[in-house]
């Protein structure tokens, strides 16, 4: 009997071995953003690239007042309640973050204080991002209005409350490859990167696994609403017969080729891609023709 009990005692001092070296949070190397200087306007660019006032503005924010990312907006899961945090250059939101912090939080999903970020933060489209994006970016937040809001804790369950589990997530469906392995044209590629890495239209627009992992093999092509209200549109081939010109001035206007108009969240992303070159509008649309067509289900 004592024979069984050290057994199963050196076991489980085995498995707590392999849970903590297996979701240690992993960080860039020390030298990725090394000698990168970050230019501002640019940086305005990726910011509006990337959605960041579409998360971190008050909900009703127009105007200047989307640049004041004080966060607090809630986001509803089947995982639990995630509140967007202050990321204005602020001590309650990321005033004190280098270029390093920074690029991990974005591409590695992890805090300065070495903990794991959730993925209702998109670091899994970031990880493709440019370290030199991510210095212009880190310049231009620097120039925003700094707010004291603090943050607002998120409500989530057990187990996933323990953020250390989240080590195990990235195990499973953290990836830095891009969907569209092969971009035919450099406006394909242009457009691949601001779709998958800034621009992170996967996380949306892509059905989810049980664990919540993105299912590739339906890329784009619709899922449910986080909130369980409402689906998001399948923008492959296979849902969307827009004309690139069409996709182009959508996203510039808001204004579908039927004269209807963007509403909910596509809104706030219209809003976001309006400040893009057209040259970047016309690439989203290139790549949205470009990846493989989802069809949609059979009735």
């Amino acid at each position: 009997m004592y024979t069984f009990l050290r057994f199963v005692a050196l076991l489980f001092f085995f498995g707590l071995a392999c849970f903590y070296l297996v979701t240690i949070p992993r960080t860039l190397p020390e030298e990725t953003m090394a000698d990168l200087t970050g230019d501002a306007t640019r940086g305005e660019q990726v910011f509006w690239a990337g959605g960041c006032a579409s998360c971190h503005s008050a909900a009703e924010a127009e105007g200047e007042e989307r640049l004041v990312l004080a966060g607090g907006r809630p986001f509803a899961t089947e995982f639990g309640t995630f509140y967007a945090p202050n990321i204005s250059p602020s001590d309650a939101g990321i005033g004190g973050w280098s270029q390093y912090d920074l690029a991990n939080a974005m591409m590695r999903g992890v805090s300065p204080g070495a903990q794991h970020y959730y993925p209702a933060f998109p670091f899994t489209s970031y990880t493709k991002a440019d370290p030199q994006d991510i210095a212009d970016l880190h310049e231009f937040m620097q120039t925003l209005p700094a707010s004291d809001t603090p943050n607002t804790p998120h409500d989530v369950s057990f187990p996933f409350s323990i953020r250390r589990v989240l080590g195990g997530w990235k195990l499973l469906f953290f990836r830095e490859d891009w969907a569209l392995a092969e971009a035919p044209t450099e406006q394909v590629e242009r457009g691949r990167y601001l779709v998958e890495a800034l621009g992170h239209c996967a996380e949306c627009h892509t059905p989810r696994n049980a664990l919540g992992g993105l299912d590739t093999d339906r890329w784009l092509g619709g899922a449910p609403s986080p909130d369980g209200r409402g689906s998001v549109p399948n923008i492959t081939p296979g849902g969307l017969d827009w004309s690139e010109v069409d996709i182009a001035a959508y996203l510039k206007s808001g204004f579908t080729p039927e004269f209807d108009s963007a509403g909910g969240e596509m809104a706030e992303v219209v809003q976001n891609m309006s400040n893009l070159t057209d040259d970047d509008l016309a690439a989203i649309a290139a790549y949205l023709k470009a990846v493989p067509p989802v069809e949609p289900p059979a009735n």
